[in-house]
């Protein structure tokens, strides 16, 4: 029997939720993780375009802190990008070793 979707706590009673009476917190959980991970990524692209922009641009008007703010942009991005990578992978393998798949289709 697996564990975690016996524990379901019905939350359309409790919170009146729009999710209805067979959705449990786990599944808004799921929600909100998808959503930030999208978020995430909208936010990682923002901030390459911007960090490319501003490198070319600083590079065009011969202006080194303009250049250097767009490449402190581009690296963090970049970090970003690894940190919510390896956030996904976590929750995947997480996934995999409970046995149930609370971020690549939650059910909702």
């Amino acid at each position: 029997m697996n564990l975690l979707t016996a524990i379901g706590v019905p939350i359309g009673e409790i919170f009146k939720s729009p999710f209805g009476q067979d959705k449990s917190i786990g599944d808004l959980v799921s929600i909100l993780l998808r959503g930030s991970m999208t978020v995430a990524g909208v936010i990682i692209l923002f901030f390459l375009v911007f960090g490319g922009i501003s490198m070319i641009a600083g590079a065009g008007s011969d202006n080194p802190d303009q250049a250097a703010k767009g490449k402190q942009a581009l690296t963090a991005a970049a970090i970003g990008f690894v940190v919510v990578f390896v956030a996904y992978w976590i929750i995947r393998i997480i996934e995999v070793i409970a046995g149930t798949p609370f971020i690549t289709s939650p059910g909702i």
